[in-house]
């Protein structure tokens, strides 16, 4: 297997990657693909890893998750490579989490609170920021049986971001307590979200979401679309706020676009739960934008996971334009004109640069004309500001001044033409 290395820092906390592999069962990804998405996540945590180890797991233990005798080659190699922390690929019950630890002395953690940890460092909306803490006390109350204070990670580093830094010696109660708490919260942003909604199908004000595996480029093509102005960096998970700009097509023609948390493959069902609030953007558009970075060696297979996150949304039978993102950095492009043939609803794009995207606005056009209606009207000469009106929310044909009356011929919204025949 290819060894795939990592800068060395030597600030970086020194970690031992752990890559389990289950023999049974059918596997979408392989060992190598599960190894550059960990490299990547430890990555964005701010992490070296220095040693990597894959362990071929017949079926997972009770007590360790893997085999005894692999539990004592991880200490063995902490104690060489002197070992800040252990983490596994895998998730991790509480109870193996707790024995691993006794064994391996070292701090031990799983895939999912690696993410947590991302997701930690990169809220920064208060929104944001009780998703996340929703998602990590979720995580951490069935850990809390049997490990009292050892739940206190005070000594800093990764997997210690958010509600570990101040007291996870709380008890069951207080957590419970905080979790319902953050769910009201949540569901009065849910509310709140869902009256905009509602205000802008009434104004039949069409809405767009980009989803897409993450680190695929939705926010540098929110930006290149909306001048959103969103922070943009080439890591995993570095949006985490949901944000909603307006777009004006070609045809003058207004819509809502909103950017998403990224998705992952095997994202653990309470992360969706947490953020259910801002992933309704995705369930109530008219259309998704599903970002890909064809760049990426394994891109069909990303782009396979987030159709199954799309299909536990309920969204996976809603209209997909697949945004074939970042051909700046191809050598060669011939072969994505076999793609696009391929996938339906398909433009190649790079939103860095802005290379065709001019093509997916026409595209996006295409899919809401049915949305557009021609009118050819006349008008008392009075009504300027229904010359105005068609000017601002479409696309004017011919305009003709007579002596009492004003000939419009334009393409407008649907629900903007009953204005004009009254």
């Amino acid at each position: 297997m290819k060894n795939i290395m990592i800068e060395n820092r030597e600030d970086a906390e020194r970690v031992l990657l752990v890559i389990v592999h289950f023999k049974s069962g059918k596997r979408q990804w392989s060992v190598e693909e599960d190894l550059r998405e960990m490299m990547e996540l430890i990555i964005a945590c701010g992490g070296n890893v220095v040693e990597q180890l894959v362990c071929s797991v017949a079926q997972p233990t009770a007590s360790y998750l893997i085999s005894e005798t692999k539990v004592k080659d991880i200490a063995d190699m902490c104690g060489i490579s002197l070992i800040d922390t252990v983490v596994f690929s895998h998730d991790l019950k509480g109870s193996q989490q707790r024995n691993l630890e006794n064994v391996i002395k070292t701090k031990t953690i799983d895939r999912t609170q690696l993410i947590l940890d991302i997701f930690a460092k990169h809220a920064s909306s208060q929104e944001g920021k009780m998703q996340v803490e929703l998602a990590q006390l979720q995580y951490l109350l069935p850990r809390l049986v049997g490990k009292g204070i050892e739940l206190s990670r005070l000594g800093g580093g990764i997997g210690t971001l958010g509600p570990g830094e101040t007291k996870l010696e709380v008890d069951r109660r207080r957590i419970d307590r905080r979790i319902a708490r953050l769910k009201r919260n949540l569901d009065e942003v849910a509310s709140q979200r869902a009256l905009k909604r509602k205000q802008r199908k009434d104004k039949g004000v069409p809405a767009l979401s980009l989803v897409g595996y993450t680190n695929a480029g939705k926010s540098t093509l929110l930006n290149a679309l909306t001048q959103a102005g969103q922070v943009t960096r080439n890591g995993l998970f570095t949006t985490l706020d949901s944000l909603s700009r307006q777009l004006v097509l070609p045809n003058h023609q207004k819509v809502v676009l909103s950017d998403t948390v990224g998705f992952m493959h095997d994202l653990p069902h309470h992360l969706i739960e947490a953020f259910h609030a801002t992933l309704e953007e995705v369930q109530e558009s008219d259309i998704l934008l599903h970002v890909i970075d064809v760049t990426h060696p394994y891109f069909l297979h990303l782009k396979e996971s987030v159709e199954e996150v799309l299909k536990e949304l309920e969204s996976y039978d809603k209209a997909i334009i697949n945004v074939l993102n970042k051909i700046d950095k191809l050598e060669d492009k011939e072969w994505l004109k076999g793609l696009e043939k391929n996938f339906d609803n398909t433009v190649c794009i790079s939103a860095k640069t802005g290379e065709n995207i001019s093509g997916l606005l026409e595209k996006i056009s295409g899919m809401l004309s049915s949305q557009i209606a021609e009118i050819d009207v006349e008008i008392p000469i009075t009504r300027m500001d229904l010359v105005n009106l068609a000017h601002e929310e479409g696309e004017v044909l011919s305009v003709k001044y007579y002596a009492e009356t004003i000939n419009i011929r334009a393409a407008v919204p649907i629900y903007l033409v009953g204005k004009f025949y009254k």
